[in-house]
């Protein structure tokens, strides 16, 4: 048997911890594409769509810290571990749902699985991992997200059109089963912390952060000021007056400032590392590179996940890419990270970690103006394709390297709340992003597609009919407009607008991106601290 601190353990190791995360990653955006079989299948409705899509995000960013203390407290491997399993188990209520209800909960109950992988994987390998070997884990872990993501809507595709929708769910169970069993095999026991979980902290960071995601996540759908559209949730509809996303944001703030103060309360004058229950410890922020190192990582988030929400639309209702097509077009971003991956390796001993995030985000900023300006109604596939490999490269260089910058000088007894602080950051950031980025896109597509009837005649009442449904449809409409002759003009006007807004976006979000590779002026260089010379010490040994 290998011995537990040999190199071929720690590597299998990673095998186990990066195919969790692209488990976790895969179900975020896989389910974009096989909505229109599961609405044939099990008729659901529009609504229970919306949940079902955005459930899992929405619980997954809430119960971060949580699941990062409880890793703490409990071992980031038993954790880890147990993430999975439930993933794995609510993963079989998914694929067998009978209705849309029960489809909603898995979606629910697949969340709190995702939030007990994402921040003990990077627990574990910030302690199974040194040095070299460290940026080059940390690169394998970040380009295994970025490929995910791209991965699912393929996936999702090819399982829809040859398959089953249930298959998209079903065949995690499987994954899940080895991820565990390679997990015990290689995976060493991860040392506990003594403490509590304060109650009250959990309650008011669940409330305060899943709050603020329904918010950021729902904006758009709901509105941001007043309703524009009724909130149904078991029977209770909200319709009319100030929008439920206003609320939950007012209220997100409020929750959250009360628990950032009682996180300052609790981990007052302790030294000991336990904080006295804290789900948050505030003296993490006394470390410059953890905190302005996470102010980057929310900039980030704001303009890298946000384009990849809207581009399968275009792909799909103005380049007329089937499902499955347009998850192939994401390919190169996937290979693009794993390249970026394989690139670190060389690059660890010459290039610092914070030097290959600015590497990263230099490229990203690159691809989104290259593709805002290549962005046509008839783009070609290869056009495309160098793009997103460029600025997959870009992913797989940022994604992973602006973590092992934030965690570097992070005490191994707060490894599991370090890790959730970061994902939870991560999470909002992507959040954000998305919320920025779909608001752009639909409010350039709805107004330009309005003026651009406008320009070929069509009466206001029609063009607004019309600008209605693309909009709402979010760009489906377009095909049956394109099948009629009679509206083939409104459909060309479309497809002009739905070009215009990825042009639009990208620009956007490179803006974003540019922004946050200015923020990394705040980090300093990572000194390691007595307390991670230690930690390196006893796993050399």
């Amino acid at each position: 048997m290998v011995a537990p601190s040999s190199p071929a353990r720690r590597w299998l190791g990673l095998i186990a911890i990066a195919a969790g995360v692209a488990l976790i990653v895969v179900d975020t955006t896989i389910v974009n594409v096989i909505v229109p079989p599961m609405i044939e299948d099990i008729g659901i409705s529009s609504v229970q769509v919306q949940w079902i899509q955005e459930s899992y995000a929405i619980v997954l960013a809430a119960l971060l810290l949580l699941a990062g203390r409880f890793a703490d407290l409990l071992g980031a491997r038993r954790v880890f571990i147990a993430g999975v399993a439930v993933f794995g188990a609510t993963s079989v209520v998914a694929g067998l749902a009978p209705t849309g209800e029960w489809l909603i909960l898995a979606r629910f109950l697949q969340g709190v699985g995702a939030a007990m992988i994402l921040p003990t994987s990077l627990a574990l390998l910030n302690a199974t991992f040194t040095g070299k070997e460290r940026g080059q884990a940390f690169a394998v872990w970040g380009s295994t997200i970025g490929a995910a993501a791209a991965l699912g809507p393929l996936l999702g595709g090819w399982l829809a059109e040859h398959a089953s929708w249930r298959w998209a769910f079903g065949i995690n169970v499987p994954l899940s089963a080895l991820i565990v069993a390679g997990a015990f095999a290689w995976l060493a026991p991860s040392p506990s912390s003594r403490g509590r979980v304060d109650a009250v902290s959990g309650v008011l960071s669940v409330l305060g952060v899943g709050l603020l995601a329904f918010g950021l996540v729902e904006g758009r759908t709901y509105g941001w000021i007043t309703t524009i559209r009724p909130l149904e949730v078991w029977g209770f509809s909200w319709s009319g007056g100030p929008s439920p996303v206003l609320l939950a944001l007012g209220l997100s703030v409020l929750v959250l400032q009360v628990f950032f103060r009682r996180q300052k309360a609790l981990t007052r004058g302790d030294g000991a590392g336990d904080g006295a229950g804290a789900l948050m410890d505030v003296r993490l922020f006394s470390i410059a590179s953890f905190r302005n190192g996470n102010v980057v990582t929310v900039i980030i988030g704001l303009g890298e996940f946000g384009i990849i929400a809207v581009l399968p639309l275009w792909l799909q209702f103005t380049l007329g890419y089937s499902a499955l097509q347009a998850g192939l077009a994401l390919v190169p971003l996937a290979v693009g990270s794993f390249v970026a991956s394989g690139a670190s390796f060389g690059m660890t001993t010459k290039v610092s970690p914070l030097d290959q995030v600015r590497i990263g985000l230099v490229l990203e900023v690159v691809a989104l103006v290259w593709l805002g300006l290549m962005a046509a109604t008839d783009s070609s596939w290869w056009s495309i394709a160098l793009v997103l490999f460029l600025y997959g490269i870009g992913v797989g260089f940022a994604t992973a390297q602006v973590t092992h910058v934030v965690l570097a000088e992070v005490p191994e007894h707060s490894a599991g709340q370090a890790s959730g602080m970061q994902s939870a950051f991560r999470e909002l950031g992507a959040a954000l992003g998305i919320a920025v980025l779909t608001t752009v896109f639909f409010t350039t597509l709805s107004a330009d597609l309005r003026a651009g009837l406008t320009r070929i005649e069509v009466p206001a009442a029609q063009a607004e009919e019309f600008t209605r449904a693309v909009t709402d449809s979010a760009g489906a409409a377009i095909g049956p407009l394109a099948a009629d002759p009679g509206t083939v003009p409104v459909a060309d006007a479309a497809d002009a607008a739905m070009t215009l807004s990825i042009a639009i976006g990208s620009y956007v979000a490179a803006g974003l991106i540019a922004l946050g590779l200015v923020a990394t002026v705040l980090i300093s260089p990572a000194r390691p601290t007595r307390a991670v010379r230690e930690r390196a010490d006893t796993v050399r040994s």
